[in-house]
């Protein structure tokens, strides 16, 4: 078997949820066809026992053979060594395909939210992802796990029929029309349950939602007093989720009283019809410890099937969930014959404003709305559609990940996630004899971030695991580690939107200071009003209105334009 996850899984079939599953069987068709081959050995090799032990009966002990004994003994152990070995195969080659499912699964989810990227939150609730990610993987996994042991009950369930059709015709009919009539009658409650399941989940979902958004504005809504209106309106939500769970393991605690009570019903049937045939002497006594061992072994493969409508229905439904964030489209289209991206470096134009950045130098955009310039950056960065040619080529004809490995825009909605600080900083281990290499990147550009004293003040430094979000940071600390972040992406092309916004003067300056020297001969472009910054830029862009409106240095637009230097001032009384 291979190990898991695979490097690529693959261009997923999500025209629909049983297109989804069947996609995902097939590229695992080994395990999933030799799963199924094993488990019907392994089922059909218990449903031989109780012939094997009737025959005992009758051959050895009725007519006291000792040979006939020994020889269907040895039979009997052959069987129960067969089931062992097959049983283990079976279960290793299930486990595969449960996880093979629920990877791929992961794999693809994770692979569409990135392309989505800032569309995804428009698309989809934060709950909805959560719960593909934690349920519904889960659920993907049991319905190619469970088919194994599904075909292999259905298998034993067609010998036992042949079995008893061969002794007793009647026998046989109970088999044959009894277990569709009780999987009928089971079957039934998993529909409803699974409307419930359907309604509960969708109800959690806006509930993780709503829970993330009070965490996350938790400071807003105490300073406008919101903080018990909120509260209260989650508590009766999470009470109506309450009520919405009772239903759902009301109609689960009868599903489950039915696969015993309804599978126990028909074994006290078949005993009893056993038992009067056998008083009758149309069945031999080792016959009837047949029968009876037979209505025993029912009552597993019987719950065994139910088992896999259940799930192979809660995979259906996860798929189909899984299907839909699958088929979202991002706001921009990939161009339908992507050019080649332009060799070498040259200028980085955006028509609508009129900013020109050229390579290998510092541009900053100072803009009278803040808003103006994060939209320039996000059209740079072609997150907006817009009329942006790198080189002289549109961008729009380039495809994304060549704009993306090409240009890198930083803005302060970035999260810091949870784990060793070093691998957030500069990405996962690129071998063992770059480490020192590594590290003296990261040190440079700590240095250049002026962010130097926060890794030093942490008890086991690089190494120290950063929490979710990077909360034990403050606001300015995390501002900067962004910073670090970009810098060690080293793009051709680094947009940096307000960087500096979060940290005192004193930092601003030391930082303000040293990234054009981090930044030497490559191109960037910096969207902020801080005259520290601007001082230190080799061109300088103002925007009113959307509109390039003046350019040149700093100092001398404070000399020449009297509204680049009020929104200047204004930005320096208010840091």
């Amino acid at each position: 078997m291979r190990s898991l996850p695979v490097a690529d899984p693959g261009v997923p079939d999500h025209r629909s949820a049983t297109r989804y599953l069947w996609w995902l069987a097939v590229r695992t068709w080994p395990s999933m066809l030799g799963g199924i081959a094993w488990g019907i050995v392994w089922m059909v090799s218990q449903a031989l026992m109780p012939a094997v032990i009737g025959k005992a009966v009758d051959a050895g002990l009725a007519d006291r053979d000792r040979g006939a004994l020994l020889a269907w003994g040895t039979v009997l152990l052959g069987l129960g060594l067969l089931q062992a070995v097959t049983g283990i195969i079976r279960h290793r080659l299930a486990l595969f395909n449960w996880l093979s499912g629920a990877y791929r699964t992961i794999q693809l989810t994770v692979v569409q939210a990135n392309r989505l990227g800032a569309a995804l939150p428009k698309r989809l609730a934060t709950g909805e992802v959560v719960s593909i990610g934690t349920a519904d993987i889960s659920h993907i996994g049991n319905a190619l796990d469970v088919t194994a042991r599904g075909a292999g009950s259905v298998a034993a369930i067609i010998t036992i029929a042949a079995i008893l059709f061969n002794v007793s015709v009647p026998l046989g009919l109970v088999v044959i029309v009894g277990v569709p009539l009780l999987m009928v009658l089971v079957g039934g409650l998993i529909r409803p349950l699974h409307r419930r399941q359907q309604a509960y989940r969708d109800q959690q979902g806006k509930l993780t939602t709503r829970a993330g958004d009070i965490v996350t504005g938790l400071r807003v809504l105490r300073g406008v007093g919101g903080e018990a209106t909120f509260a209260a309106r989650y508590r009766a939500e999470s009470q109506s989720l309450r009520s919405a769970g009772v239903r759902v393991a009301r109609v689960e605690s009868v599903l489950e009283a039915a696969q015993v009570f309804v599978p126990g019903a028909f074994v006290v049937l078949v005993v009893w019809l056993g038992a009067r045939f056998a008083l009758r002497g149309e069945i031999t006594p080792g016959q009837l410890v047949s029968f009876y061992g037979y209505a025993s072994f029912l009552i597993a493969p019987l719950r065994t099937i139910t088992e896999t409508i259940d799930k192979i229905t809660r995979g259906h439904v996860a798929a189909r969930r899984v299907v839909a964030m699958l088929s979202l489209r991002r706001d921009l289209a990939e161009p339908a014959s992507p050019v080649r991206p332009p060799d070498g470096e040259g200028d980085l134009v955006d028509v609508a404003s009129g900013v020109v950045v050229r390579p290998g130098r510092l541009t900053a955009i100072a803009a009278n709305n803040p808003e103006d310039s994060a939209t320039i950056a996000d059209r740079l960065g072609r997150y907006l559609d817009g009329d942006v040619t790198l080189s002289g080529v549109p961008l729009r004809d380039l495809s994304l990940a060549a704009v993306r490995e090409r240009i890198f825009v930083a803005d302060n909605d970035g999260r810091l996630f949870s784990g060793p600080l070093r691998a957030e900083l500069l990405g996962p281990s690129e071998g063992p004899g770059e480490a020192g290499a590594r590290d003296q990147r990261i040190a440079a550009a700590l240095a250049a971030a002026s962010a130097t004293d926060i890794v030093d003040a942490l008890p086991d430094g690089l190494d120290t695991v950063v929490a979710e979000r990077g909360r034990e940071f403050s606001g300015g600390q995390q501002q900067r580690l962004r910073l670090v972040r970009a810098l060690l992406v080293d793009p051709q092309v680094l947009v940096l939107v307000e960087p500096t916004s979060a940290v005192d003067a004193h930092t601003e300056a030391r930082i303000a200071a040293r990234l054009g020297a981090a930044r030497a001969g490559r191109t960037t472009v910096v969207c902020t009003t801080s005259p520290l910054v601007l001082d230190r830029a080799d061109h300088v862009v103002f925007v009113e209105d959307g509109k390039v409106v003046a350019e040149g240095g700093h100092r001398e637009l404070l000399e020449t334009e009297p509204r680049y230097a009020a929104v200047v001032t204004r930005g320096e009384e208010e840091s």
